[in-house]
């Protein structure tokens, strides 16, 4: 990967957005590029948390695993995504696994360095808070739709914020530029394969999601919103 392509997908993160070639050049003496094939791990549930990641291309799937082998799917993550955020101004482990779901090129900057430059730029610190701040009111918006909602509700919050998280809006629709399978949406929420299966179907006959000839879903997310009402 050139150093220009670095520069540029950085620049492009949140966290460093509005910052001069200067301040950047700080960070880009520090980052490593990586690829990852298909099915390879970035890393392991547990294993020890020493560096932070920015996907320039390529998909990521987050998720974390019980002592049953089961998988509880936390993100799918895509271009311009930083991971971990649970890696910052802490010592432990990586809280879930990253595997690579679509060839990826990550660029890798060891948690250490990264603290140094960041406490030298209070101003990135805030942003890095904004961001972890935006990601505790989406795990907050998960928890209280599993204790608030029934289970085809959650379905449809979970399609909901798939629009924002893992989608492209086109014309009136957001068509979600992943495609989850009924197991993966499943595990997202906790729920089975059928369940899902039925509620995507319900929505399909009403015409609030419609898949194109590739298999990608394109969702009307206003009448999704309208059915929780109903």
């Amino acid at each position: 990967m050139k150093q220009e392509d670095i520069e540029k997908r950085l620049a492009a993160v949140p966290i460093f957005k509005e910052l001069s070639s200067e301040e950047l050049a700080s960070f880009l003496k520090i980052a490593q590029t990586r690829f990852y094939k298909n099915k390879m791990y970035v890393f392991m549930q547990d294993d020890p948390l020493d560096r932070v990641f920015f996907i320039h291309s390529g998909k990521i799937k987050i998720y974390k695993t019980d002592l049953s082998g089961k998988e509880q799917i936390i993100s799918v993550l895509e271009p311009g995504e930083m991971f971990p955020h649970a890696g910052f101004f802490r010592q432990g482990n990586f809280p879930a696994h990253a595997e690579v779901i679509e060839d990826a090129n990550l660029i890798v900057i060891p948690i250490d360095k990264f603290e140094e430059i960041l406490i030298s730029y209070p101003e990135l610190c805030v942003k890095l808070f904004k961001v972890l701040g935006e990601k505790i009111v989406d795990l907050q918006g998960r928890l209280e739709a599993q204790v608030l909602h029934n289970t085809y509700e959650q379905i449809i919050l979970l399609l909901i914020r798939l629009c924002k998280s893992n989608g492209e809006k086109i014309g009136e629709r957001y068509k979600l530029t992943t495609q989850f399978t009924n197991r993966e949406l499943a595990n997202m929420i906790g729920t089975s394969r059928e369940t899902v299966s039925r509620a995507i179907n319900h929505v399909k006959k009403k015409e609030y999601i419609i898949q194109d000839l590739d298999g990608f879903y394109h969702i009307d997310r206003d009448a999704l919103q309208q059915e929780l009402f109903y």
